[in-house]
């Protein structure tokens, strides 16, 4: 399969997602505004969110995904599918135990992940109900990965990155016509996440059954690829998902925050995880199987070189998009979220949030294709020892910002976080001699920059005053931003075109 393709088709479906993810978030807005309410459910959420990061797309992944892959290339399809049974149901087993821990100690956990909370006795018994009902998530969706991390490695990219669209179905299904049923109206959000779970776990046992992978009942805990998959996975949750560690400990400083903080965040990530979805998590999902058969098969030479097509689509696409995010902060915020009980001080907040994080766009999408890497490779120390260097660095920065930008800092602290892990990472590569440039660099980034600046320099002239966009309709806000977007991707596209940048060039098969 062509790698160009392949990042089209996952990125096209994660677009699908976002876009009914961002029509998700307008619709909880609108509805419930950022309060208490929001809040809540937004802390409620987080965790369980986190920990399907962590242990989903995060370690888990990044540990069974090179593992299975060598099952794969050397062990036959007989052997392939033992392991997937067992590691299956040792999961199964693991995370029902968590899954029930964390509704039996619900109040524990928002006390650590809110511990602002307590002060309001109403919101912290909320959070706590909102907690219990959402944490059974991490069962369902972590078994998603699971069955995603099959269909990846069998190059089947385009139904694990389809199945993301049924949660956010279920929670728009639920804020639309299951709220007026609920008291208070937002523990409706909670059971369409719990829904959500379910439906995306059923989704995938079709794609399963075709390959002849669907799994059954053996439970071997001693097993050898089983063990090998838990000893990577320890270390890397912390590796892989540092950013999202970091994001927690931001909603525990949040809390402390006028209210409303955690919201502003929340809203200013979802912004970012639209490109960082689309090019990061896209990027480290057609990478890493192929990244893997070639450590398996002893060619560094084409592992060096995917390495570089990877880092050079990163610069290609993630460059624009940060520069887009920061410019267009209010024409995005309003378009999306200006609606109902969502207030022009709340645009102003988030847009705050929104900068910030911008800063630091690249490094967080550098990490999801530098860290597999090292993980294609099953290098653990290395990744972690950068992670440890990487949440001392940004919790530092997080007491230096906070006072002076509030919110603001926060979200500054996790972009300047990821762009220390992305560079460290990256010198580490090069260091071992894993990566070797491609010759073409110096053009390369000069036809970047250039086409950087041309699209920069547009979309700010072009977008207009904040006022004018707090004034429009929505329609108009709507057609205005599409305008923008367009003729911003169109000049740079084209200013590249110009500089003698062709497709052709970018063109690469899976291993």
């Amino acid at each position: 399969m062509n790698l160009l393709r392949a990042l089209a088709s996952v990125s096209s479906m994660t677009l699908l997602s976002r876009i009914l993810g961002f029509a998700r978030d307008a619709i909880i807005a609108r509805a419930f505004g950022a309060g208490a309410m929001t809040d809540a459910f937004f802390v409620a959420f987080k965790l369980p969110n986190l920990l399907r990061r962590l242990f989903a797309e995060g370690a888990f992944s990044q540990a069974f995904v090179p593992v299975l892959a060598e099952y794969k290339n050397r062990r036959g399809e007989a052997q392939t599918h033992v392991l997937v049974n067992r590691v299956a149901s040792v999961l199964f087993v693991a995370l029902a135990v968590v899954a029930l821990l964390g509704v039996i100690g619900a109040p524990i956990i928002v006390l650590v992940s809110a511990p602002g909370f307590l002060s309001r006795p109403e919101k912290f018994a909320l959070t706590v109900e909102l907690t219990r009902i959402v944490f059974p998530y991490i069962l369902f969706i972590s078994l998603t990965a699971l069955a995603a991390g099959i269909l990846n490695t069998y190059s089947r990219f385009m139904l694990p990155a389809f199945t993301p669209v049924l949660l956010n179905v279920a929670m728009i299904v639920a804020a639309l016509f299951a709220a007026p049923w609920f008291d208070p109206p937002v523990l409706a959000l909670a059971w369409g996440a719990f829904l959500g779970g379910i439906l995306q776990l059923t989704f995938q046992f079709a794609g399963l059954k075709r390959l002849g992978l669907l799994p059954r009942w053996d439970f071997n805990p001693r097993d050898e690829g089983v063990r090998r998959i838990l000893k990577l996975m320890a270390p890397a949750a912390l590796g892989v998902s540092i950013a999202q560690v970091s994001l927690l400990i931001n909603t525990l400083f949040a809390s402390f925050l006028t209210t409303g903080s955690v919201s502003w965040l929340y809203y200013a990530d979802r912004l970012m995880e639209f490109p960082t979805g689309m090019l990061g998590v896209a990027l480290g999902t057609i990478l890493l199987p192929s990244l893997a058969k070639h450590y398996a098969d002893d060619d560094p030479g084409e592992y060096s070189k995917l390495l570089d097509w990877g880092l050079r689509m990163t610069l290609l696409l993630a460059a624009p998009a940060a520069v887009g995010l920061g410019v267009l902060a209010v024409p995005l915020i309003t378009t999306l979220f200006h609606y109902g009980e969502f207030t022009p001080h709340d645009v102003e907040m988030t847009r705050q949030a929104l900068v910030a994080y911008s800063v630091g766009l690249l490094g967080l999408i550098l990490v999801k294709v530098l860290a597999p890497g090292f993980y294609a490779r099953q290098d653990i120390r290395t990744p972690v020892k950068i992670a440890i260097l990487t949440l001392l660095a940004t919790q530092a920065m997080n007491l230096m910002f906070i006072w002076p930008l509030k919110h603001a800092g926060l979200a500054l602290a996790i972009g300047l976080g990821a762009c220390l892990n992305a560079a460290v990472l990256f010198h580490k590569l090069r260091g071992q001699g894993i990566y070797r440039p491609q010759p073409g660099w110096t053009a390369f980034l000069a036809k970047l920059g250039t086409a950087l600046l041309v699209m920069g320099l547009f979309l700010f002239f072009a977008m207009g005053a904040s006022e004018t966009w707090l004034a429009y309709r929505a329609v108009e806000r709507v057609l205005h931003l599409s305008v923008l977007v367009a003729c911003g991707a169109g000049l740079y596209f084209l200013t590249l075109w110009l500089l003698g940048l062709r497709l052709a060039d970018f063109r690469r098969r899976a291993a």
